[in-house]
C-alpha cells in the first residue's frame, strides 16, 4: 500500500490504516496482482501455459467457452505484465506460439497453493453459503 507497507514480507506483519485509503488500495502491488489473476481466464491460461507453450488456436481450443477476443485480451495482459513471451514464427501464414516466461512460471506455485487452500476448504465454503442463503439476513 503505502511506501512503507511495499516492503512486507507479508502482508499481515504490518497493519493497514484504519480507514484503508482508497488511492493506496489501488496502487498496492498485492491489489493490481489480484486484479491480473482474479479475472475469468488468467490463471486457466497461465496454468495451460505451465504445461508447455501453446500455439493461439491451441489455447482457444483448449479453454471451451474462451471467446478469441477474450483470449487475445488475456495474452496481451500477460505479456504486458512479463508473465507470457508471444514467439512470431515467419511461416507462411505466420504461426505464433506463447509460453510462460521464468516470472510467469514463479507463479505456479503460489497458484497450486491457492488450489490446494481452495479444494481443501470448498465443502466448509460450500457448506457455508448453504447456511448463509437460505436463512435471513440482518445488517
Amino acid at each position: 500500500m503505502s511506501a512503507a507497507n511495499t516492503a512486507v514480507p507479508a502482508p499481515l506483519d504490518t497493519a493497514l490504516p484504519n480507514p484503508v485509503p482508497g488511492d493506496e488500495h489501488d496502487q498496492c502491488p498485492v491489489t493490481d496482482v489480484l486484479r491480473r489473476v482474479g479475472d475469468k481466464w488468467t490463471v486457466l491460461v497461465v496454468v495451460l501455459l505451465g504445461q508447455r507453450p501453446h500455439r493461439f488456436n491451441e489455447l482457444h481450443r483448449g479453454i471451451e467457452t474462451i471467446s478469441q477476443r477474450m483470449l487475445t485480451r488475456t495474452l496481451r495482459g500477460l505479456e504486458e505484465d512479463g508473465l507470457v513471451h508471444r514467439e512470431v514464427f515467419a511461416t507462411i501464414p505466420p504461426s505464433v506460439q506463447y509460453s510462460l516466461t521464468p516470472l510467469g512460471r514463479s507463479l505456479l506455485e503460489p497458484l497450486a497453493g491457492l488450489a490446494r487452500w481452495a479444494i481443501e476448504h470448498q465443502p466448509a465454503i460450500a457448506a457455508s453459503r448453504r447456511v448463509n442463503t437460505l436463512g435471513p439476513r440482518t445488517a
